[in-house]
């Protein structure tokens, strides 16, 4: 089983990528390719399918994306191919939270996912999911306890977490968050 390829995307197509690596050209299917940029190495997290008749690799830019994928393709009645759609059209903590509110109309906005699939998604799903939803908790933990500290509102905070920069540091993200909460 892989963990991630990393290398060149060398090939975007409408729903794979092809990934250089080591002169080897893998194809990954994609939630968003055209979210990818070409002869640009990328770190792609990869969940590996291995059936009778085919090898097939889906990709991942974030660890969390592939964390929920692989959540989503253990509910009965969802495979790969209905899972990653929901990837590409919705956002991570936006899946999340319509499968723990129960809001089945949005999970039936995805593509061949009807009412039965989305009955079961909650069924399987809910309540299970929030540690998943926060890229990197010891920040987003410290980022919400200084804007409680500032006087903001844990529902306000909770909008705007989705909009903040992981990758940045603590005091990046605070002022980050306070320009959000201040629009």
């Amino acid at each position: 089983m892989y963990e991630y390829i990393k290398g060149k995307v060398e090939e975007i197509e409408a729903n794979y990528i092809v990934v250089d690596n080591n002169g080897i050209g893998y194809l990954v299917y994609v939630a968003n390719p055209y979210s990818y940029k070409l002869d640009t190495e990328y770190k792609v997290y990869i969940y590996e399918q291995v059936r009778e008749d085919e090898h097939t690799l889906y990709g991942f830019m974030k660890k969390e994306e592939k964390n929920l994928f692989l959540k989503l393709i253990d509910v009965k009645g969802l495979g790969p191919k209905m899972a990653l759609p929901m990837l590409a059209t919705g956002s991570i903590d936006g899946i999340i939270d319509a499968i723990d509110r129960e809001n089945i109309m949005y999970l039936k906005k995805f593509p061949k996912i009807g009412d039965k699939v989305a009955r079961q998604i909650i069924l399987d799903l809910k309540g299970k999911l929030a540690e998943s939803s926060n890229v990197n908790v010891t920040y987003n933990e410290e980022l919400t306890e200084t804007l409680k500290a500032l006087g903001y509102k844990a529902v306000d905070i909770k909008k705007i977490l989705p909009n903040i920069d992981q990758d940045k540091t603590l005091e990046e993200q605070i002022k980050d968050a306070l320009k959000l909460m201040l629009k």
